[in-house]
């Protein structure tokens, strides 16, 4: 019963942080990127302003933005570095980003050839706010016939949103400094729009495109980001499968107790059967041990679980104290506390799959006990 109560312990706690896991990054990309994206073929949003206007209209829509970007390359001093440069429009950007609500040093402010970075590529470049970045754009390295000079940029703000592929690879300007290291004349590369419902992302990509017509295409938020929450997913369903080995170990643990009690109550069993009791009988007995140390070690592998996810960050400040081990590494997973979230689902599978296995762990010895004759139980007796 011992062994069902960990293994039913360490099922919930892996679970519940995974999940507590997915839901960290779901809302830190959320809370960066729009629920949806629209593109043109071609690449480019030729008229922008109408696009604005009529996804405003698509009921669940509460912001968008104009959006250009792509790779650049800046240069302070010796250091180099390769973001994402996202032109943005300040006046539509907060509808649709946490960035302009996160600075924490200067301003927002990307007017006027300034930019704002993340605090971890302010920190990688050893810049602060004031300092001149040198942004050299792909048209700069690609045209044949012309010399395109870089950008001298001015950093007016830095930012912190708590995802290091964040705050170390994207930076903002205004859609005409963007629209100059492009080599873009007219219109932006998408329109990024925010729902009310990141849920219902799928529902309101639909009515955009019958709205918008053809040659538009809306990416939602799922779509863009598949590849992180598959592989999170992925990562949970495995750690479930091996893990699920401990509840089953521990089952056949209860099976050999069980075959154990069939030797040692062979006299038992013998008389029993002698004052009529049937196969059917004998073999119940059997199955009910196995169900009660089921139902109990679920009982208690729940409330030693909980108990250790309502204290797992104090444990793992313990084990980093005491054996020097950085089990959440700051620079990897910006995150200051370890996040669970234990699902009722989660536990009413696990504990289902438990009791089945405790309860199929009576079976081989009920059926030891079934096919014992009352004679040769009773010969020696």
């Amino acid at each position: 019963m011992l062994g069902v109560t960990i293994g039913v312990a360490v099922l919930i706690v892996v679970l519940s942080v995974m999940t507590g896991f997915d839901e960290v990054w779901r809302d830190k990309i959320l809370g960066f990127n729009a629920h949806v994206s629209i593109v043109q073929q071609g690449g480019i949003v030729r008229n922008p302003d109408r696009v604005l206007e009529q996804a405003m209209q698509v009921e669940g829509v509460v912001g968008v933005a104009p959006s250009l970007e792509g790779l650049v390359l800046i240069q302070v001093d010796e250091r180099v570095h390769t973001p994402i440069l996202r032109g943005v429009d300040p006046e539509y950007e907060p509808s649709v980003s946490q960035v302009p609500g996160n600075i924490i040093a200067g301003k927002f402010a990307v007017e006027d050839e300034q930019v704002v970075v993340g605090n971890d590529l302010a920190r990688r470049l050893n810049v602060r706010v004031g300092d001149t970045l040198t942004v050299y754009s792909p048209q700069s390295f690609v045209s044949e016939d012309e010399i395109r000079l870089p950008e001298e940029l001015t950093v007016s703000g830095i930012f912190h949103v708590g995802m290091y592929e964040y705050d170390v690879g994207f930076i903002f300007t205004s859609l005409e400094t963007a629209r100059g290291l492009y080599d873009v004349n007219e219109g932006v590369h998408s329109v990024q729009v925010m729902l009310d419902n990141p849920l219902r992302a799928p529902e309101a990509a639909l009515h955009l495109r019958e709205k918008l017509g053809l040659g538009f295409i809306p990416r939602t938020w799922m779509e863009m980001h598949s590849k992180i929450f598959a592989a999170l997913h992925v990562e949970k369903n495995m750690m479930f499968f091996l893990l699920a080995f401990v509840a089953l170990v521990a089952a056949f643990s209860i099976t050999n107790t069980l075959i154990t009690l069939t030797i040692q109550k062979t006299r038992e069993i013998g008389l029993l059967k002698s004052l009529g009791f049937g196969n059917g009988g004998i073999t119940g007995i059997f199955f009910w041990m196995g169900l009660i140390q089921g139902v109990l070690g679920n009982v208690f592998g729940v409330g030693l679980g909980l108990l250790v996810l309502k204290y797992r960050n104090e444990l793992l400040s313990f084990m980093s104290s005491e054996f020097n081990l950085e089990l959440l590494p700051p620079e990897l997973y910006q995150l200051s506390k370890l996040p669970s979230h234990t699902t009722g689902s989660d536990v009413a599978i696990v504990c289902g799959l438990v009791l089945v296995f405790c309860t199929l762990a009576g079976f081989v010895p009920a059926l030891r006990a079934a096919k014992m004759e009352p004679v040769d139980a009773l010969r020696y007796e």
